[in-house]
């Protein structure tokens, strides 16, 4: 097993914190722009997100101070259209999934064959990241639509 270069990860995990901090503020202010009929389930789900964002950015600055490093400060990010239908917000929200499994996926690549803490953390945000990019998906649908999301 070949040794895993600790200040590439940190620095990683770094953008991966400022990623999912980026994610608390995304999600905190779609849940107050969401307007209409089916207001109160989809503020519920954004809040969701928005905790589950704060708890990966605990996870990644947890990861950072094992390693020695000191965690960032900053947010990453933030990308405003606004444009607030629902419909705009998600595609927002999936291009974010995008990004942050993008981070994760190359955090493994890091890993891989060179620490089991820091490869097992990686799959299991992936496979996080990758349900959440699905319902996201599922979410961009129009009723009865079975096949993905094509983001033109």
């Amino acid at each position: 097993m070949s040794e895993l270069d600790q200040d590439q990860v940190t620095a990683l995990l770094d953008r991966i914190l400022e990623m999912e901090l980026a994610g608390v503020v995304r999600y905190t202010h779609y849940a107050f722009m969401i307007f209409g009929y089916n207001r109160i389930p989809i503020v519920s789900w954004m809040q969701e997100q928005a905790d589950e964002s704060l708890t990966h950015a605990r996870e990644a600055g947890e990861m950072i101070t094992h390693f020695g490093g000191h965690p960032s400060l900053a947010i990453g990010p933030l990308l405003e259209t606004h444009k607030h239908d629902i419909g705009a917000i998600l595609r927002e929200s999936l291009e974010h999934e995008r990004q942050s499994l993008e981070l994760y996926r190359q955090l493994l690549s890091l890993a891989e064959g060179k620490s089991v803490l820091v490869e097992e953390y990686a799959r299991r945000m992936i496979a996080e990241e990758e349900l959440h990019q699905g319902e996201v998906d599922k979410m961009l649908r129009a009723p009865g639509d079975i096949e993905p999301f094509s983001n033109p």
